[in-house]
């Protein structure tokens, strides 16, 4: 399975200059913990990733005017990546060496096709662990009690 097959293909997206105000209500809109930043010259190019996290962390705790704070400033920064067709394997060796639970998944011309996070990998995993356990359950042998 590739980063691109199991990604999430719905992405929220939030503009640098947009302030943290917007990009909180986006993420209660979309209902999501986090934002593409895609600037706006740069089409469907991710130049930072904002999470529900950065906005307490970085602003709220900073004592930062969310109304008056542009994403830009709290952003994460720079964007991992992969590419669409890498494998799952490749990308969680991607999210451990950068100590990232997200990662953008890019299509052609580096352009956002994806967010695969570790929740997706951790519900990939679990799915294929139960069908595992049942495989196990029916290869046992039915010896009366």
């Amino acid at each position: 399975m590739t980063a691109g097959q199991l990604c999430s293909r719905i992405v929220a997206s939030v503009a640098p200059d947009e302030s943290v105000r917007v990009a909180a209500q986006r993420m209660a809109e979309f209902d999501v913990g986090t934002l593409v930043v895609l600037k706006e010259n740069r089409g469907s190019h991710a130049t930072g990733v904002v999470t529900d996290r950065d906005i307490a962390l970085r602003c709220i705790a900073e004592r930062l005017d969310p109304s008056e704070t542009p994403v830009s400033e709290i952003m994460t920064t720079p964007v991992q990546t992969v590419g669409d067709g890498v494998s799952i394997e490749e990308a969680i060796s991607a999210m451990a060496s950068a100590g990232t639970r997200r990662l953008i998944v890019t299509g052609e011309g580096n352009r956002v096709a994806g967010i695969l996070s570790l929740d997706d990998v951790l519900a990939l995993m679990v799915r294929q662990t139960a069908a595992i356990g049942r495989l196990l359950e029916k290869q046992q042998p039915k010896i009366p009690a």
